[in-house]
């Protein structure tokens, strides 16, 4: 789903950063999910603390409900630091952890959810995983942005 420049611009949409570790999964999931879901009310952008690359598993599991994040890309939270975010979103311990500083404004957020690459198992299983993720992630993402002024999740 593609924003037009006058969306981007609507000085009443917020701008949230998803940042976990990779930058491969969780955030880009929750970026796609932002963009499908909230595309009017959220600026939505992901990031990694160490980027791996955009995951095949996400992009397919995304793919079978409805939403292209193929064309995302993988990207190092420092290529983001002239972006004014209102909330940055921590989706893992470790990019909570790593976070860089953002001007006092931002409001930090942490959620955290499993990183399904790391799962052992047969593929049917890890997949299985990477679905779980997505739809928790997606419940997630309904609640915003309300959510994020309560932190009510």
């Amino acid at each position: 789903m593609s924003i037009s420049q006058n969306e981007k611009d609507n000085p009443l949409k917020k701008k949230i950063l998803f940042l976990c570790t990779g930058n491969a999964c969780r955030s880009q999931i929750a970026e796609g999910w932002a963009r499908h879901l909230k595309s009017g009310v959220i600026e939505a952008y992901s990031a990694g603390i160490s980027p791996a690359g955009l995951s095949t598993r996400a992009i397919a599991v995304m793919a079978e409900a409805g939403v292209d994040i193929s064309k995302q890309t993988s990207k190092h939270v420092d290529t983001l630091k002239d972006v004014d975010f209102d909330y940055v979103v921590t989706l893992c311990d470790k990019a909570r952890e790593e976070c860089p500083v953002f001007p006092s404004r931002t409001k930090k957020i942490h959620k955290s959810f499993e990183d399904p690459a790391l799962m052992a198992g047969s593929g049917d299983e890890v997949m299985a995983a990477f679905r779980r993720l997505r739809d928790d992630i997606r419940a997630f993402l309904e609640t915003m942005p309300e959510s994020l002024e309560n932190e009510s999740f």
